[in-house]
């Protein structure tokens, strides 16, 4: 959830980069220099790109990422390629890395807190560096399929839920407007193409190129993990791993094409380097601990329902299940909590979809004024039921829910609707954001002594052999560092 951006009810446009579509055959030329062309169209979505994540992570590791990164654009044989490059560390609490064309390379500051060394780093981002210099976006526009930067919850929508039809389609844009889980999608071939050139720009730069593989292998455990902690019996989550498919075959494919060939890892640097790093969400985005969401800004809170899992995205937080889809998220509020109801259906059927509430109801949850209003949709996979629930928290600030599941299913969402709450200042205090810290093994130390100084009531030891790369049957050696997540007081 944002700090203090609100969501624009009445938008349901998306940034559209024409990257769908794949031209096939080998490694095009990837010396050329960036156009102007080129610098214009990512100049163009870059500020809103930084919006969408969180913005750019504002500590001494940026500058760190950013180095890395133009260092290793060099090796891609770009003209002015160190100047041409902007490489940003986003402020973000998911695993994504990213590129637009013109030389615009991001990767979250969650995904360099999965990385065990500067090689894994500058992999990740010569792997970015190699969609630029593939020229892989503009040859998926010169294809002339179509695809937009959407939220992957919003594909789910309209696949599963919604069907693919036009009021699914309209709906599901509408659904995750705002959302902070923004994709680029690339195909399959330009994906392996991207991972040629990272281990290429590796060997050049004196990296060890296996590390295209281990970072991959570390993303594929975290997915996993990430999973099983949410109670879900699969890995798909709407990260890096599904933008930049299949990270588990990957990692085969990468190992194989480094082959015996070693380099630099660099990896005490990098672990002093990102010391001290914020890991997981922001405060100022609100925090997700277990099944409940809370907003330390916005004194607010709530608990998802049993079974779903949350995302905290920068506009909207999204609450996922296998029965329906919700979101909770903000508008422009006037003090009448009718209208903003109607004016949330309204912006979720877009212009296509006049879409409105058959009425709305008033009441008061946990001492807060609310209203709700609902409406049955037809789908391609038949009828579903679209709920608003919105609570007024000042003269000129609401909150809501949008709901979409089954017809006659929406009561899964009751006991969400109910625990909205009002949290006290002490409540809000006690939230402080966890922190990588990295610490030197010492002589009895053991992975579980370790494991319990990580800031989780659950999974402490998957948690920690994850975020270190350690296996089921690795140990650890006296003298090595290692990463802990702590909460910062």
């Amino acid at each position: 959830m944002p700090r203090l951006k609100k969501l624009a009810l009445a938008s349901t446009a998306t940034l559209s980069l024409g990257l769908t579509g794949c031209m096939g055959g080998s490694i095009p030329d990837s010396s050329a220099p960036i156009t102007q062309q080129e610098a214009s169209q990512g100049a163009k979505f870059h500020p809103q790109l930084l919006e969408e994540f969180g913005g750019t992570y504002q500590g001494p590791q940026a500058a760190y990422i950013e180095s890395i990164g133009k260092n290793i654009a060099v090796q891609s044989g770009l003209g002015n390629a160190r100047s041409s490059f902007t490489v940003s560390l986003l402020n973000s609490p998911v695993n994504n890395a990213f590129a637009v064309p013109g030389g615009y390379i991001y990767s979250t500051r969650q995904l360099v807190a999965l990385m065990n060394n500067e090689a894994e780093l500058a992999g990740v981002l010569g792997h970015e560096v190699g969609h630029v210099a593939a020229r892989h976006s503009q040859r998926r526009q010169s294809a002339a399929q179509q695809n937009q930067i959407i939220g992957v919850l919003g594909a789910v929508l309209s696949g599963a839920v919604l069907g693919d039809s036009q009021v699914g389609n309209t709906l599901s844009r509408g659904f995750l407007q705002g959302s902070q889980l923004l994709t680029l999608r690339f195909s399959r071939k330009q994906e392996l193409q991207a991972d040629d050139l990272g281990i290429e720009y590796l060997t050049k730069a004196g990296y060890d190129p296996r590390a295209m593989s281990t970072v991959l292998a570390s993303l594929a455990a975290q997915n996993s993990l990430d999973a099983r902690l949410a109670g879900r019996n699969n890995a798909t989550v709407p990260e890096w791993a599904s933008t930049h498919p299949d990270p588990a075959s990957r990692v085969r494919t990468a190992a194989a094409k480094a082959g015996q060939v070693t380099g630099t890892t660099n990896r005490d640097t990098f672990l002093t380097r990102i010391d001290g790093m914020l890991y997981g969400d922001d405060p100022k985005q609100g925090v997700i601990e277990g099944s409940q969401f809370i907003h330390p800004e916005f004194r607010l809170a709530f608990t998802a329902p049993r079974g779903f899992y949350m995302v905290n995205g920068t506009r909207a937080v999204s609450i996922n299940g296998q029965s329906g889809k919700a979101q909770m998220s903000t508008g422009p509020y006037n003090g009448n909590l009718d209208m903003y109801v109607r004016n949330v259906f309204t912006a979720l059927g877009g212009e296509q979809q006049k879409l409105a509430p058959a009425s709305v109801q008033r009441t008061r949850i946990n001492g807060l004024q609310a209203a709700t209003g609902s409406a049955r949709v037809n789908s391609g996979n038949g009828e579903v039921d679209v709920v608003v629930y919105a609570y007024e928290f000042s003269n000129n600030r609401a909150f809501h829910f949008v709901t979409i599941s089954q017809a006659g299913r929406s009561a899964t969402f009751t006991p969400m609707f109910n625990s909205m709450r009002r949290i006290t200042q002490s409540e809000a205090n006690a939230i402080v954001p966890r922190r990588i810290d990295v610490v030197t093994v010492r002589r009895g130390d053991t992975i579980q002594s370790l494991s319990n100084r990580m800031a989780y009531d659950n999974g402490k030891v998957e948690r920690f052999r994850v975020l270190n790369a350690l296996g089921a049957n690795d140990t650890l050696r006296a003298g090595d560092k290692v990463k802990i997540v702590v909460k910062a007081r």
